[in-house]
Order: structure tokens, then C-alpha cells, then sequence
């Protein structure tokens, strides 16, 4: 399939559900043609289905670094071009700090840090060919302030608001903007199930958000798409904070 010229081309990791899902359908409702990325073959597939013919879907480990560049090429071969890339795919890991082993540090920094680079890497080398492009990456409040339990994934997502800040540096003068987005507390799958066994948790995060209730996916997803398009075209290395006031809240 050739996508139209017309139509923008959108790689959305993790894809498959919760944000990624969202912000796949905003793109897919917008006309952007989006390739969602994720290792659930099932569960992209099921995204893909009720997401209809501007999207594709491909299954696939981007842990697995070396495999990165031939999937990039795979993709522009089929597509001819990447106009935007959300950086969307993570892993979190709940564990006291001196329980967490070296490997289950590591293992955060792969999918959350490394795999993030990797393949903004192998993007960025087409983008630059077309002197455009749009890179968004997906942070998280343990990057605003600190969470108990998380410290694997507070590193991981403080590396990745750094590396927005140098990538869009080194990449606007050459026509690629990079920007972040810092979700606060979404009402999710894994958020409910997080929130839902720990009280204490969710009273906390309710008592210190403004605005009084959890974020929906829709409204990261409707961030993403400002920050994809041409509106925000003199917007770049910011992190937005959409949180209902969480990460200001007292």
C-alpha cells in the first residue's frame, strides 16, 4: 500500500493501548497515516482493527536494537517518508531501592532510554533528508518531582526530558522539531490497577492535582497532535506537563 502523498506518516510506539492508543486515534482521525509499534501482536492487531485503513500495525521488540535500522528502512521503503515519531513505549517497575538489582535497572534504561535513542537515531537520519519532521517523546511526573519506589524509571524519564532538550538543540536548526509530554495521572488500565490496590496512593494523587480528577488519554492525545502539527511550529524542547496542575499542585 502507497500511502497518499498527502498524508503524514506516524510511528506511534507502544501503540497498542492506553496513551499510545489515544494518540494513534487522533492521528488516524486527523488523516495522518500511523504505523503503531508495539510487542503485543494481539493486542496491535485489535488497535489496528478499530483504528481502520490509515493504520498499520507492526509487531515488533525494539529492545532488540540491532533490529531497529532495518525495521526504519523497512518502513520508509514501504512509506517513503516519517514525518512524526512518538516516543510512547515504556516500562515501569514498582520496588523498594534496595531490592532493585542492577539488571532491573538496566532493563528500564534499555526499553525507556536506550530503545528511545535508537530509534529517534534512525529516524532523524530520514527526517534530515526531507529537512522536516516532528519527534515527541513521552516523560512522566516521576521526572517533575520525586516518587517513592520507581527509581529505574525516574532516571529513565529524566534521561528522556534531557535528551529532548539536546535533541532539539542539535536537530531544529535542520527542521526537526523535538518536544516532550509529561502525562500526569491518566485514567488507564494500569493506572486503575495501581491506583485502585493502594488507597493511600490515590488519595494522595487526588489531594495534590487542582483540578480534582484524573486525566483521559484524549488529553494527551490532543496535546500530541498540536505538537505534531504546523500550529506548533515555533514550539520546540519544551516538556508539557498535562496533569490538571498535578506537578504545581501543593
Amino acid at each position: 500500500m502507497n500511502t497518499q502523498q498527502s498524508n503524514k506518516v506516524a510511528i506511534v510506539t507502544g501503540g497498542g493501548s492506553g496513551i499510545g492508543l489515544a494518540i494513534a486515534g487522533k492521528f488516524v482521525a486527523n488523516n495522518i497515516f500511523t504505523i503503531i509499534v508495539g510487542r503485543d501482536e494481539q493486542k496491535l492487531n485489535a488497535a489496528k482493527e478499530r483504528l481502520g485503513d490509515l493504520c498499520i500495525a507492526i509487531s515488533s521488540d525494539l529492545n532488540d536494537l540491532a533490529g531497529i535500522p532495518k525495521l526504519i528502512e523497512q518502513i520508509i521503503h514501504q512509506y517513503e517518508h516519517i514525518d512524526i515519531l512518538v516516543n510512547n513505549a515504556g516500562i515501569n517497575m514498582k520496588k523498594e531501592f534496595t531490592e532493585v538489582t542492577d539488571e532491573d535497572f538496566q532493563k528500564i534504561i534499555l526499553t525507556n532510554v536506550t530503545a528511545v535513542f535508537a530509534l529517534s537515531r534512525e529516524v532523524v537520519k530520514y527526517m534530515l533528508q526531507k529537512g522536516s519532521g516532528s519527534i515527541i517523546n513521552i516523560s512522566s511526573m516521576a521526572s517533575q518531582y520525586g516518587i517513592p519506589k520507581v527509581i529505574a524509571y525516574t532516571a529513565s524519564k529524566s534521561a528522556v526530558e534531557g535528551m529532548t532538550r539536546a535533541m532539539a538543540v542539535e536537530l531544529s536548526p535542520k527542521g526537526i522539531r523535538v518536544n516532550c509530554i509529561a502525562p500526569g495521572f491518566i485514567a488507564t488500565d494500569m493506572s486503575a490497577k495501581a491506583l485502585n490496590s493502594d488507597a493511600e496512593r490515590k488519595q494522595k494523587v487526588m489531594s495534590r492535582t487542582p483540578m480534582g480528577f484524573l486525566g483521559d488519554p484524549a488529553d494527551i492525545a490532543n496535546a500530541a497532535l498540536y505538537l505534531a502539527n504546523e500550529e506548533a511550529n515555533y514550539v520546540t524542547g519544551v516538556v508539557l506537563p498535562v496533569d490538571g496542575g498535578n506537578s504545581i499542585g501543593f
